[in-house]
């Protein structure tokens, strides 16, 4: 193809010969069994490429439903490219009309809880009574490769065929409470296609939970009986965030424990202050295999939304998350920005290595970055 050659359109503009990957004309007529094309038709590609899509484009998708557009739309406001962030603040924003129809559940836990096999349950149930439910699951990243598995969908077989659902695992990036830097914005995406009921599943890490709470309009906090001391899992922190406390593997042989833990659970919540005002957090009981307490647990979740719609608690929430949205992007960039300075840069390895021999304490280090930081950037102001 000489200087015909093609680029992906992810290669970068002035990537030059780092990047060897170029789109490859194919075989023009008949090969390996298939037929050939007509004379004169345009050749055929070995690599398909996806078009590059408009912010048109993108939101005319989300809001018809399309699954290949919305899965496009939610890696672009993922996206930490420059290029792509301008993109999806524009798609975003022509979005925002449509947004804020759905209840947003955050389902946390400890591991080994069945997290995944009751929003499998949950979302089975919700699909067949008529919802569209959007499960955002969140999986752990490698401290080592960064690098994560993705396997919610295997473990949500049935679900991820169903026409109402739309499963949508991620990468936590190292992010506190196991939650992307984006998902805030990938719900409002969820929500302007339509889907009425989004599912948050974290990796369940503890305390650093109240991230999904930020976001979410009910938190359900799912443990297990029978693993070990039950006092565990009575702690301030994370129980303090539950609307609601759920004891999943209720069957066979577990279910009296199950019953007995529910009791436990019970009277301890009683001492603890509600996490949501003119609410108060109750204990209770399901079977994600069998579905026993699955449709229960949903009738809680609707009784919560009506309560607190009707008290204003609702709205109000939704408000404050939103100012808490604004203030963590704020954090974002200034700590983004002061990493990436160009005076943090230079002075970081010296720094560093003068703490490592000893030379300098963890204070003055500190004094000595930021002083790095304000200087440079006090040079560049005069």
């Amino acid at each position: 193809m000489g200087e015909e050659r093609q680029r992906p359109e992810w290669v970068p503009g002035k990537a030059g010969d780092a990047y060897t990957t170029y789109i490859m004309e194919g075989v023009e007529g008949g090969h390996d069994g298939m037929p050939g094309q007509s004379g004169g038709g345009p050749s055929c590609l070995a690599v398909a490429v996806p078009r590059r899509l408009s912010v048109d484009d993108y939101v005319q998708g989300v809001r018809a439903g399309n699954r290949v557009v919305l899965a496009r739309a939610i890696t672009l406001v993922e996206s930490n490219s420059p290029a792509h962030m301008e993109t999806a603040q524009e798609v975003l924003k022509q979005l925002l009309p449509y947004t804020g129809g759905s209840v947003r559940v955050g389902i946390t836990g400890v591991p080994g809880a069945g997290k995944s096999t009751f929003i499998e349950a949950l979302g089975s149930l919700l699909c067949d009574r008529g919802h569209k439910v959007a499960v955002l699951a969140v999986d752990p990243s490698s401290s080592v490769t960064r690098g994560s598995i993705l396997g919610d969908k295997t473990r949500m077989e049935v679900l991820s065929r169903n026409k109402n659902a739309f499963i949508r695992p991620s990468p936590s990036g190292g992010t506190l409470g196991g939650v992307t830097r984006k998902s805030r914005e990938t719900i409002l995406v969820c929500e302007a296609a339509g889907f009425d009921v989004i599912l948050i599943e974290t990796m369940g890490v503890g305390q650093s939970e109240v991230t999904v709470r930020s976001m979410v309009d009910f938190f359900l906090l799912i443990l297990l009986t029978g693993a070990g001391d039950e006092l565990q899992g009575i702690k301030k922190g994370v129980m303090e965030l539950a609307d609601a406390v759920l004891i999943n593997k209720a069957d066979g042989d577990n279910k009296i424990r199950a019953l007995a833990a529910r009791e436990d659970y019970a009277r301890v919540l009683r001492y603890l202050q509600p996490a949501t005002g003119g609410w108060t957090t109750g204990a209770y009981t399901c079977s994600a295999v069998t579905g026993e307490g699955i449709a229960e647990i949903w009738s809680v979740i609707e009784e919560f939304r009506r309560v607190t719609a009707e008290s204003g608690v609702f709205y109000a929430r939704r408000r404050s998350q939103m100012m808490d949205w604004v203030y963590a992007m704020v954090l974002e960039h200034l700590k983004a920005g002061f990493f990436n300075h160009p005076g943090v840069v230079e002075a970081a390895p010296r720094i560093e290595q003068a703490v490592l021999d000893g030379e300098l304490s963890a204070t003055m280090a500190v004094r000595e970055l930021l002083n790095a930081f304000e200087g440079c950037r006090n040079r560049r102001n005069l």
